[in-house]
């Protein structure tokens, strides 16, 4: 586990299928501990949470449950999501306990809407230190660039776009990102020309 930005950390797993990286992220906050969208993790890294300390688990959609309960078992923390997206989770065996809603906040984060992918994802702003967390609406492929899931795993792609739109206005100099590599400077990229838009795959 490596510290990637003051207080944010993470973690990688390999997903030989996609081939990048799936990422989970624990951020450390005096209200206590937000660890988003947890992946597998080795013993060193379980031990490294347990240490740390969890206090939430949130998941920004449906199919980010991966470890979360392995890390509930072994914190105690309750897991969040949106209750649209809550059903495929506890379909997976995934016991939910808070829901996130749409302009309140969970820890230092605001909690945006970023319908479209799946119906209940949603995207994590810490306004104060502008760091945006997406999990799904798009991925860090290749590394230093976004780019959209295929059209087969997307549930609503017009929906998605409008959502993309609404994040790329938001106020980030960082972004981090569920699957494939972050973006740790985003408006040093923006100033060499480059876009924030997540641009289709295809």
């Amino acid at each position: 586990m490596r510290e990637i930005l003051e207080g944010i950390f993470t973690w990688p797993w390999f997903s030989q299928r996609h081939g990048y990286d799936f990422n989970g992220y624990l951020v450390r906050h005096p209200g206590g501990n937000v660890c988003v969208d947890p992946v597998e993790m080795a013993p060193e890294v379980e031990g490294e949470l347990a240490s740390l300390g969890v206090d939430r688990i949130v998941l920004t959609n449906r199919n980010h449950f991966r470890a979360s309960m392995k890390l509930k078992e072994r914190s105690g923390a309750p897991i969040a999501i949106h209750p649209a997206d809550a059903g495929f989770a506890r379909e997976k065996g995934t016991r939910i306990d808070e829901e996130l809603r749409p302009g309140e906040r969970v820890g230092p984060f605001q909690i945006v809407a970023s319908p479209g992918k799946s119906p209940g994802e949603v995207a994590l702003h810490w306004v104060e230190r502008r760091i945006l967390v997406v999990g799904d609406a798009c991925v860090g492929k290749p590394p230093g660039e976004c780019a959209l899931l295929p059209d087969a795993v997307i549930d609503d792609k017009p929906r998605l776009a409008v959502s993309l739109r609404t994040l790329a206005a938001l106020d980030f100099d960082a972004l981090l990102l569920g699957d494939g590599a972050p973006i740790l400077e985003v408006d040093a990229r923006r100033s060499a020309g480059s876009s924030r838009d997540c641009p289709d795959e295809g």
